[in-house]
C-alpha cells in the first residue's frame, strides 16, 4: 500500500489548539469494527457502550518536560562574525539516555551521561558544538554513527539529568500542530490522570478523555482495568517519508508489563473477555508482548519497533479507544489495520462533516 492511501484533507480550524474546557467533556464517534457503521455520542456515554465482559488496558507512561532550549556557545571568532545577528536558542527534544559505553572511548571518559535528542536545524548542530541550558548546564554534541544523516544528535553532559533537571530546563512537549507555546494548564491537561511512570516525549493522548470519576464508574460496573507502560518516542510519531508503507522503519520504544498485569490479561483472553486497548501505544505494547506459542502475554521490559498496518492479524486487542490521527501517519495505518481503511476514511469524513476536533487535544473514537 502507498502512504498517500492514508491521506485526507482536514480544515485547519478543526485541529484542536487547546483541551476541552472540562476534562472528559468531548465528542465520541463510535464505529463498528466490521461494518463501519458510525454513531455519534458524548464521552460520558462510554460507560454504557462498554460490555461488562471487558478488560481495559491503559498506558500509564507520564510525559517528561523533554522540550528544551539552549544557547550555542560560540567561539570568539564566531561571536565577532555574529555581532549583529545573535543566534536563536536551539531546540532539543531529549528522548532517551544513551549508554556511555556505546560512545567513543574519550567521550565515555569525559562525560557523566549522554542523551539522544531530536534537534531543530540539525545540519547546523555538529559534533563538538556546545550548548548552554537555562540552569547553566553545558551539553556537547558527541559522535554517534546512528545520528549520521538524521535529525538526531547525541548530547553528552558532565552531570546526570534527573527529573528535577527536566523540570528546571524543559517545557511540555506539545505537538508541532499546536501553534502556541505551552502554558501552566498544559502541565496538567497534557497528562493522563493515571500517569505514573515518567519517560514519554509525547502524551499517550487517548487517555486524556478519562477522569478519575469515570475510571471509578467503569470499575463499579465491573469493567476490569490494567496498566502497561510504553514510553512514547519517535517510533510513534516520526512521519512516514517513503511512498510504499512496507519500506517504513519504526524506531524502537521501551515498554514494561508487570507479572500481575500479564497474568490478568492472559486470564481474560482465556476466559473469552474482550480486550479494549486505550490508545495505539497500548495496542502496540500488547501485540508486541503476546507469546503466540504459549498463548499468553509476556511480563518484563522489552523494546519494540512493531509497525502495524493493513494486513496485520491482531492477537490480543478486540476493541480500540483512540483519538483522531494525522494524515499519512503510522497511527492512521494502525487504526486502518484494526478495522478497514475504507471504513476509517469514511468515518473521518463523517467526523469532519460533524466538526469533531482532531488530534491530541481533540475528540475521541471508539472502534468496537
Amino acid at each position: 500500500m502507498q502512504t498517500k492511501d492514508f491521506y485526507f484533507d482536514l480544515p485547519e480550524d478543526l485541529i484542536a489548539q487547546t483541551p476541552s474546557e472540562i476534562r472528559g467533556q468531548d465528542k465520541l464517534l463510535v464505529m463498528d469494527r466490521i461494518s463501519g457503521k458510525v454513531e455519534h455520542h458524548q464521552m460520558q456515554d462510554l460507560i454504557d457502550l462498554i460490555d461488562e465482559n471487558t478488560l481495559m488496558v491503559f498506558n500509564n507512561s507520564k510525559v517528561r518536560r523533554s522540550r528544551c532550549f539552549a544557547k550555542k556557545i560560540q567561539s570568539e571568532q564566531a561571536k565577532k562574525m555574529n555581532q549583529q545577528a545573535p543566534e536563536k536558542p536551539v531546540e532539543f527534544m531529549i528522548l532517551q539516555s544513551v549508554p556511555l559505553q556505546s560512545l567513543k572511548e574519550d567521550d565515555a571518559k569525559n562525560f557523566t551521561c549522554a542523551w539522544r535528542a531530536m534537534v531543530k536545524n540539525a545540519k547546523k548542530q555538529k559534533v563538538g558544538c556546545e550548548y548552554l541550558f537555562s540552569d547553566g548546564t553545558i551539553g556537547t554534541i558527541v559522535e554517534n554513527k546512528i545520528d549520521e544523516g538524521t535529525e538526531f544528535r547525541t548530547v553528552a553532559f558532565k552531570c546526570n539529568l534527573d527529573e528535577t533537571w527536566f523540570e528546571n530546563n524543559g517545557h511540555i512537549p506539545l505537538p508541532p500542530y499546536i501553534k502556541r507555546e505551552d502554558n501552566k494548564e498544559d502541565s496538567s491537561r497534557y497528562q493522563n490522570v493515571y500517569a505514573k511512570e515518567t519517560g514519554s516525549a509525547a502524551c499517550p493522548t487517548a487517555g486524556l478523555h478519562f477522569t478519575q470519576d469515570m475510571l471509578h464508574n467503569l470499575a463499579m460496573k465491573g469493567i476490569s482495568q490494567e496498566y502497561v507502560t510504553l514510553h512514547v518516542g519517535l517510533g510513534t510519531f516520526l512521519p512516514v517519508r517513503v511512498e510504499n508503507i512496507q519500506d517504513h522503519k519504526m524506531h524502537h520504544e521501551v515498554f514494561t508489563i508487570t507479572e500481575e498485569t500479564a497474568n490478568a490479561i492472559t486470564k481474560a483472553k482465556r476466559e473469552g473477555k474482550k480486550i479494549l486497548a486505550v490508545g495505539t501505544t497500548s495496542v502496540r505494547t500488547l501485540e508486541s508482548a503476546w507469546d503466540e506459542e504459549n498463548q499468553c502475554l509476556k511480563a518484563g521490559t522489552y523494546s519494540t519497533n512493531i509497525f502495524i498496518y493493513p494486513g496485520y492479524k491482531f492477537k490480543v486487542v478486540d476493541k480500540l479507544f483512540t483519538n483522531f490521527h494525522t494524515p499519512e501517519s503510522t497511527l492512521m495505518m494502525l487504526v486502518s489495520a484494526f478495522s478497514d481503511r475504507c471504513h476509517i476514511m469514511s468515518a473521518y469524513q463523517e467526523a469532519i462533516k460533524e466538526r469533531y476536533r482532531f488530534f491530541s487535544y481533540g475528540d475521541a473514537m471508539f472502534i468496537k
